[in-house]
């Protein structure tokens, strides 16, 4: 594979970058290298660099190559999960006795990795308003490490400045780890913007066909992406060949997928702010809300997530949810197809009366790339008395 690419826009980046035609057969798509083992030219005469598929494979590479151009990185690295590369890079960082700043609003599993299994390995941390870099310079310690980011965030869609918040964490000496999976590295560069590490779930937009899970880190700091390629052969979590390609498959779409996504959840957005069940709607690429003028800074458009809250608490906003028809009752998001769930029942129950407890009220939406009428016609039945 090569990481000599024929342009910087992002959309031949997409496609090209990791995408080396087989030099065999001069197929334009990379194999799938369904492989364990690779037969060595003598004991060390490794062919190409392949020795053991943990180790490294080709669809992998592709892959790998592809998310670093894709991130303005210098290493991609991918993994079985999301979980599993947040893993990887919490073990990679930290050590007994450091600290952590992470936001108060987050996904459900990455509070869980941090509260139930990092925190047992004596990693301590605490909790932040990360859209306020002033209360995530009062959260950071003489033994701050990282400071972790997501946005927009899951489920309240919040914004965080990316480059005010790396300031807050360079100037502490800790890295700042950026999840990017609602906006995509083609909405938003974190490491551009001087984050240190993008964390990704695969599975979500970048796949974008709910047909694989996956994860990646991507860092520009070609030491960092040494010692967390060590940590990811060493602890074995790595994307399988076939998960590699449907991702590298996803991601030659992922433009014009988020575009769609972006024009229907924006519709979606205006359409709930005008319903009288719906009393509250978080999405940030509308005016009013308080992250508007920073995502519009950092980010080419909104992305495709919507969450709104309802009159009537909890049972009607689980109601909705049952209610919808075009709409699928499921967790994750990022696929073709729309997704409604809710947050404090699903996702987020990992999170419930914690700091990060998410209102029972709340409704979250994956808006997908169908026909815009249809969706707006599902969320009004679904919203009748």
């Amino acid at each position: 594979m090569s990481d000599t690419h024929i342009s910087q826009h992002f959309e031949t980046l997409a496609i090209h970058a990791g995408n080396t035609a087989d030099p065999l057969t001069g197929a334009v798509v990379p194999p799938i290298y369904q492989v364990s083992t690779y037969k060595q030219d003598g004991v060390g005469g490794l062919r190409g660099g392949y020795e053991y598929s943990r180790s490294a494979n080709p669809t992998r590479t592709a892959l790998e190559e592809n998310l670093a151009a894709l991130e303005g990185g210098r290493r991609g690295l991918a993994f079985a999960s999301g979980l599993a590369a947040e893993d990887c890079l919490l073990r990679t960082l930290l050590a007994p006795g450091d600290h952590v700043v992470i936001p108060n609003d987050a996904y459900g599993g990455t509070f869980r990795l941090f509260a139930k299994v990092v925190a047992r390995w004596g990693v301590e941390w605490s909790v932040a308003d990360t859209g306020d870099p002033a209360a995530v310079r009062a959260a950071l310690t003489p033994k701050t490490k990282a400071v972790w980011v997501e946005t927009p965030s899951n489920p309240l869609l919040g914004i965080t400045d990316i480059a005010a918040v790396a300031q807050v964490a360079r100037d502490a000496g800790a890295r700042l780890v950026v999840d990017n999976t609602f906006a995509t590295p083609y909405l938003q560069q974190p490491l551009a913007l001087g984050a240190d590490v993008v964390v990704h779930s695969l599975t979500k937009y970048m796949g974008g066909h709910s047909d694989v899970v996956g994860g990646a880190l991507v860092t520009g700091d070609a030491e960092l992406g040494e010692e967390l390629a060590y940590h990811q052969n060493a602890m074995g979590a790595v994307a399988g060949p076939f998960d590699s390609w449907l991702v590298l498959r996803g991601a030659k779409t992922l433009s014009v997928r988020m575009d769609r996504h972006s024009e229907n959840a924006t519709k979606v957005a205006d359409m709930l702010g005008r319903h009288a069940r719906v009393t509250s709607v978080l999405y940030p690429g509308l005016p009013e809300h308080p992250g508007h003028e920073v995502a519009a800074k950092q980010m080419r458009s909104f992305g495709g997530m919507v969450s709104f809250r309802v009159e009537g608490g909890e049972e009607a906003a689980v109601e909705v949810c049952n209610r919808a028809k075009v709409f699928t009752l499921g967790e994750s998001l990022g696929g073709v197809e729309s997704l409604i769930e809710h947050p404090g029942r699903m996702t987020h129950a990992s999170v419930v009366g914690s700091a990060l407890e998410v209102p029972a009220d709340l409704v979250r939406l994956s808006v997908g790339i169908e026909n815009i009428d249809d969706l707006l016609e599902d969320l009004q039945q679904a919203l009748a008395r």
